[in-house]
């Protein structure tokens, strides 16, 4: 049986940009990765390592619609967030999820990976 969500595992082509993306806007930070036979990088969200890197040589099909079409974190601050975003001139909408209050921030990392960020919208004034 299930008990948690551990990670998902990401191959890119480029890996010190992603390292540096991910750390930049989503805040994860590098940290202790098995010494594999391959490039990669571990990057946690405090103590648990959530993305995992792969390097590889060539860069996904951007034409295919098969496998991972997005993941998600949860998050506080989402004006602070949003701003980031911009400041940067990263894409991204905003889109409230009907019938709860959530709200999702969604965006693509440097690989063209798709990400949401779900942010709570319940003590929200409206």
């Amino acid at each position: 049986m299930l008990t948690a969500f551990d990670h998902v595992n990401i191959r890119t082509a480029n890996l010190d940009e992603m390292i540096a993306w991910y750390g930049e806007i989503l805040g994860l930070h590098p940290g202790k990765r098995p010494p594999f036979s391959f490039p990669g990088a571990w990057l946690y969200l405090g103590d648990r390592a959530v993305v995992h890197l792969v390097g590889k040589t060539a860069p996904p099909d951007p034409g295919d619609d098969l496998g991972l079409e997005h993941f998600a974190f949860r998050a506080q601050g989402m004006d602070r967030f949003t701003r980031l975003l911009t400041e940067r001139g990263i894409a991204h909408s905003i889109d409230p999820v009907p019938g709860i209050p959530v709200t999702q921030i969604n965006l693509h990392d440097p690989d063209g990976n798709h990400i949401h960020i779900d942010f709570d919208t319940s003590a929200e004034t409206p």
